[in-house]
């Protein structure tokens, strides 16, 4: 059922990804396919514009008579042909031809995408020039306009009025420019978009599904964390409840018991009401540490003191188990850390407690006090039975035991290094295991220092 809800969410996702992207990529595909058609009509306008103007100032100079097409106009705009008549012909020679050629206003672009059309007053086509499309007759009083022939062939046309010398109105002139080359590209834009986005939304669609994926792998292994924790929980928290039930069960099934017996009965229930009363702190307290929501008071703290006290304290347990403890300052000055000392006191106690747990009769712990620059290194070094590689990675999860153990000879509840994992956290260090099976493992706290100290001098305290 999970791994189909995650699934169905990952689609989701995905899905929504590849919507969300296909519509931008299209938006943005129809922006630049605008911007292209803009770019290329401003280049066309200003290009026929030029040739427009350009004939329509070297014509309106030697025109004389309305209506009337002189010869010279040959020179400006080669192969005019008059309606009705043949076209007209300059005297061939290369001195004149080299001079059309040179100032032809057409000679710069392309002459082959270009007709010239000459109009009476009345809008009779007179002559004609370069292309000579089957578009329809317009007007010529209209300024710039889009024809189009017979094939379906687009022409942008500009017309200009001429006039003669002495001012009269001549007639029009009319110039297009096809419209096909410009066409040919908005026609390849287009399949370009029409294929490319299907293709592209494709690929995003894929890639989406992988990166959501990616995504979600936190979350699932967070969902799996919060199962492992509610399972876990809800057999710490029935142990205890069951030992309750059980011993009010036999105390009700009998039918009489006598003062002392009553008071083991309730010593018995306080007990489990304690263990369940400190599972229950524990885990508030790992969750106010998680949240940073846990008031603390900073103060001076020094490590070489506390090492000590710890090697006092626990030393009892130590030759209990048929262990050594020992400390290691190896520096001669004091550290000093800005810290709550009650909970950096928890943090390594919680250390030292699961290695003694953990390592068989006749070994050893070791607590080492070192500095690292602007860091104090505390080591708690055992020779116990090792952690594997695989579950170095969990042993910090709540309710963790190396090996599912959950036997109370060699484990408490599972939270004591989560919490010292969390303290160190908290007050800006961090908390790190190195283990070999069947070698031992250390545990290493690194802590922010307050001052750098310096001379460092090995010693070694064995209580």
């Amino acid at each position: 059922m999970q791994t189909q809800l995650f699934r169905r969410t990952r689609l989701q996702l995905a899905g929504w990804y590849a919507v969300v992207m296909g519509l931008i990529l299209g938006l943005g595909g129809l922006t630049i396919y605008q911007v292209i058609i803009r770019a290329y009509s401003d280049s066309i306008t200003r290009e026929l514009e030029a040739v427009t103007e350009t004939l329509h100032n070297g014509i309106e100079l030697n025109l004389k008579q309305p209506g009337q097409l002189e010869p010279i106009i040959q020179k400006l705009v080669p192969d005019v042909c008059l309606v009705g008549k043949p076209c007209l012909k300059t005297t061939p020679s290369p001195h004149r031809h080299n001079l059309s050629k040179e100032h032809h206003p057409l000679n710069t672009t392309r002459q082959s995408d270009y007709y010239v059309q000459f109009l009476e007053s009345s809008g009779i086509l007179i002559a004609t020039a370069g292309l000579r499309p089957d578009v329809p007759l317009t007007n010529g009083s209209e300024t710039q306009q889009t024809v189009m022939d017979s094939e379906g062939n687009r022409f942008y046309q500009m017309s200009l009025p001429l006039h003669t010398l002495d001012n009269q109105l001549w007639g029009y002139l009319q110039v297009g420019r096809s419209l096909k080359d410009l066409d040919s590209r908005l026609a390849s834009l287009k399949l370009a978009f029409l294929i490319g986005l299907p293709v592209i939304t494709a690929l995003v669609a894929v890639s989406s599904w992988f990166l959501a994926g990616i995504a979600m792998r936190p979350i699932y292994r967070s969902y799996q964390q919060m199962q492992r924790f509610t399972t876990d929980a809800a057999h710490e928290l029935r142990t205890p409840l069951a030992a309750i039930l059980a011993t009010v069960d036999s105390v009700s099934r009998l039918p009489s018991f006598t003062e002392v017996e009553a008071r083991d009965t309730l010593k018995t229930i306080e007990r489990q009401l304690n263990r369940f009363f400190e599972l229950v702190k524990d885990l508030f307290l790992l969750a106010r540490l998680e949240q940073h929501t846990l008031a603390t008071q900073r103060q001076s703290v020094c490590l070489n003191d506390l090492i000590h006290d710890l090697v006092e304290e626990f030393s009892a347990l130590a030759n209990a188990n048929g262990l050594t403890l020992t400390a290691e300052i190896q520096v001669s000055k004091e550290l000093q850390i800005l810290a709550d000392e009650d909970q950096v006191y928890r943090l390594i106690s919680n250390l030292v407690v699961n290695s003694i747990q953990y390592t068989p009769t006749n070994g050893s712990v070791t607590l080492i006090l070192n500095r690292d620059d602007n860091y104090a290194i505390i080591q708690v070094r055992d020779t116990g039975m090792g952690i594997a590689p695989e579950e170095q990675a969990h042993i910090f999860d709540r309710f963790y035991r190396v090996n599912s153990d959950r036997s109370r000879q060699t484990g408490g509840s599972g939270l004591g290094l989560a919490i010292a994992k969390a303290i160190a956290e908290a007050h800006g260090g961090n908390l790190q295991v190195q283990s070999e099976v069947s070698r031992g493992s250390t545990f290493t706290v690194r802590l922010p220092l307050k001052t750098r100290p310096t001379n460092n001098q090995a010693t070694v305290i064995q209580i």
